[in-house]
């Protein structure tokens, strides 16, 4: 027999295994079908647990969500904050940044559909979840604008347009399907080229 709030057949798991498991088969579920069109007991099914089971780590499906979501982010500034850390310089800063984002972009289809989906965008408490993500990475793009005269909202603010480029630009390249048939590191570069002549444009 299977163990107690689990599936028939499904093992039962440490519950930092079984938390994280749930948090994969979520991130496919709310990719595949969207948060609203998605029900806990289709998450838990496809996770092969019981209902109770999913309730015990998410009290709701969009404390699940949010927790995704802040998981997701906290990927993508790492992967930024890696990437960026090895540059030459301010430029290098912008195309490595540019590049990690594209990169994970293609690498993550799922997790990017359910951060920057449309549909959840047109739901508020949805929406702030995901300007959470955008104000931790605007943070860190922040910190890297070094433009002389520029205070720190200033510089705050323009770090939200070059993560709004980002954002927009990949969203729409991968809806577009160029991701088949174009390189990312290439494409990443050219988009780093318009934000870097934008941020050189701006005079003290």
């Amino acid at each position: 027999m299977s163990g107690a709030g689990t599936s028939s057949g499904t093992p039962r798991l440490p519950a930092a295994e079984r938390r994280e498991q749930l948090l994969q088969v979520a991130l496919e579920t709310f990719a595949a079908k969207g948060f609203h069109e998605t029900s806990m007991n289709e998450v838990a099914e496809a996770a092969g647990v019981t209902k109770p089971v999913l309730y015990q780590h998410f009290t709701s499906k969009k404390a699940l969500y949010n927790e995704l979501v802040d998981e997701m982010g906290a990927r993508l500034e790492r992967i930024i904050f890696d990437a960026v850390a090895g540059a030459g310089g301010p430029r290098q800063q912008v195309e490595a940044g540019f590049r990690a984002y594209f990169g994970w972009a293609v690498a993550q289809g799922p997790a990017f559909r359910v951060l920057f989906s449309d549909r959840n965008r047109a739901d508020a408490e949805l929406a702030q979840a995901v300007a959470r993500v955008e104000s931790v990475v605007a943070d860190r793009v922040a910190s890297l604008i070094a433009i002389p005269g520029l205070t720190d909202d200033e510089r705050h603010v323009l770090a939200f347009g070059v993560v709004g480029i980002a954002e927009s630009t990949s969203r729409h390249w991968l809806q577009l399907g160029l991701a088949g048939g174009t390189d990312a590191d290439a494409f990443a570069d050219k988009v780093a080229q318009l934000a870097w002549s934008g941020l050189r444009g701006i005079t003290p």
